[in-house]
C-alpha cells in the first residue's frame, strides 16, 4: 500500500495473539493506512497465529519476531532483526502487552502475592521502557518517530476485579509521561491509548467482564461499547503525522465513559 497517513513507515507491532486482540487490530489499521508492519510475539503459537492472520488477509513480507520482552537479551535480538528487516530505521512501536496471573485478578488487591505483583509490573510495564528504549536508536535514525500503549480506566478508578493489573496501568500511564519527556528532544513522541472494554482473550482472565461491557454500554454518553477497531484507528493516528504534536498524553477511547461521575 501506498496511500494513506502512514504511508511508507515503519511500525512495529508487539503483542498480537489472535483475530481479537486489540494489537491485531492496530496492524490491520497501519497496513490499510500503508505503513510497512513486523510483529514482535512471545511465544511460537503466537507466531504461527500471526502468520495465518497474515495470509488470510494476503498479506505477504511482514517480519515476525520472537520476543519475551522482559529480557533484555531478547529484545536486543529482535531489535536487530527489526534494523535489518526496516534498513536500520523504524517510525513506529505499538506496544500491546500486558499480563497477570488470573488469580490475582480474583479477590481483595490486599492479597496481592509478591510474586505476582513482581510479574504483573515485569510484563505490563517494564516491557514499555525496554522496547522503547530498543526503539530509540532505529527512531533517531528515521528523524524522529511514536510510541503507542494501550491503558485501561482501571488505572485511575477501582474496576472490581481489575486488582494488581489497575496497579501496573497506573505505572505505565506514569511511565509514558517520564519516556515521553527523555525522548521528546529526538522528536520522538510517548502515548497511550485508554480502551474501553473489549471482550479479548486477555480480557476473559476479569471477573465480570460480561456485566462491565453491559455497564460501560448503558452509561457511556455515546450509549454503547467500543470495538477493537475504533482502538486501533486511535493508535493510527497517534503514530501518524496527524499528532505531531501530542507527546505524554492518555487518550480515551471508551465512548466517553470516562467522563462520567454516575
Amino acid at each position: 500500500m501506498s496511500e494513506g497517513i502512514l504511508a511508507g513507515k515503519r511500525i512495529l507491532v508487539c503483542g498480537a495473539r489472535n483475530k481479537w486482540s486489540i494489537a491485531w487490530h492496530c496492524a490491520l489499521s497501519v497496513l490499510r493506512e500503508g505503513a510497512q508492519t513486523a510483529f514482535s510475539v512471545y511465544s511460537e503459537r503466537e507466531r504461527d497465529d500471526v502468520h495465518k492472520l497474515l495470509e488470510s488477509e494476503g498479506i505477504e513480507g511482514a517480519s515476525i519476531f520472537l520476543c519475551d520482552a522482559t529480557k533484555d537479551e531478547d529484545v536486543a535480538r529482535m531489535y536487530d532483526g527489526v534494523a535489518q528487516a526496516f534498513g536500520g530505521q523504524l517510525d513506529g512501536l505499538v506496544h500491546a502487552i500486558a499480563f497477570a496471573k488470573r488469580e490475582e485478578l480474583q479477590g481483595e488487591y490486599i492479597n496481592t502475592s509478591q510474586e505476582g505483583f513482581t510479574l504483573a509490573m515485569n510484563s505490563s510495564v517494564y516491557t514499555l521502557i525496554a522496547l522503547a528504549r530498543g526503539a530509540r536508536g532505529l527512531m533517531k535514525a528515521a528523524g524522529g518517530g511514536s510510541i503507542v500503549t494501550l491503558t485501561y480506566l482501571g488505572s485511575e478508578k477501582v474496576v472490581p476485579g481489575y486488582n494488581v493489573m489497575g496497579v501496573a496501568k497506573a505505572a505505565l500511564e506514569s511511565s509514558v509521561r517520564y519516556l515521553a519527556t527523555d525522548v521528546g528532544p529526538e522528536n520522538i513522541r510517548v502515548n497511550a491509548v485508554s480502551a474501553g472494554p473489549i471482550k479479548t482473550l486477555a480480557a476473559s482472565g476479569i471477573a465480570g467482564l460480561s456485566s462491565m461491557l453491559k455497564h460501560v454500554a448503558d452509561h457511556a454518553p455515546l450509549k454503547r461499547g467500543i470495538s477493537a477497531d475504533e482502538v486501533a484507528d486511535a493508535v493510527a493516528f497517534l503514530m501518524s503525522p496527524l499528532a505531531r504534536g501530542i507527546t505524554g498524553e492518555v487518550l480515551y477511547v471508551d465512548a466517553g465513559y470516562h467522563i462520567m461521575g454516575m
